[in-house]
């Protein structure tokens, strides 16, 4: 009989043992899983941030660069954000259409986030930018909390109809 009191003593004096390890454990596997997550979120709103660009460039590329639509534009590297479309340009990017309504398709994007270059763009001739800016990421994960500037995302298309119609096509 004293060979299972022992035992017994044993035992209780581990049992809390077990409940600080588990917590350790617990603990350090939570956190992992949400920096897990925090991670997975950034690198889904960087290729939400591309796929603004894209989405912005190919309509641009079918939208007037100059008044009238067709002109040729110049190639100046301080010649951004300028053109009939640009309002249209931006919205589209941020939103999903060129009327600027519903939500942003990325939380926190802008229309001024939204920059927009022409070069030597034309029908089916020369090339149309479009790229973010600016952009800030709220990364948190437990007892990190940091704002990360997304870098620059760019995407150039060759110009289309530049928002004309053939002739035999116009309303």
């Amino acid at each position: 009989m004293t060979m299972s009191t022992q035992g017994l003593n044993e035992r209780k004096t581990e049992s809390g043992a077990t409940l600080l390890e588990f917590t350790f454990v617990a603990v350090t596997f939570f956190m992992m899983l949400l920096a897990i997550t925090a991670g997975a979120n950034l690198y889904f709103t960087h290729n939400a941030l591309v796929e603004a660009t894209r989405r912005g460039a190919r309509f641009a590329a079918t939208q007037a660069a100059s008044n009238p639509a067709g002109t040729t534009t110049a190639c100046s590297s301080d010649e951004i954000n300028s053109g009939p479309s640009l309002t249209a340009i931006r919205n589209f990017a941020v939103y999903g259409n060129a009327a600027g309504t519903g939500p942003a398709l990325v939380s926190g994007l802008q229309p001024s986030n939204i920059n927009v270059r022409y070069c030597s763009f034309g029908v089916g001739t020369g090339t149309v930018s479009v790229y973010v800016t600016g952009f800030n990421y709220n990364l948190v994960i437990p007892f990190i909390s940091k704002q990360i500037v997304m870098p620059e995302n760019r995407t150039t298309v060759r110009g289309e109809s530049a928002g004309t119609f053939p002739e035999d096509c116009s309303p």
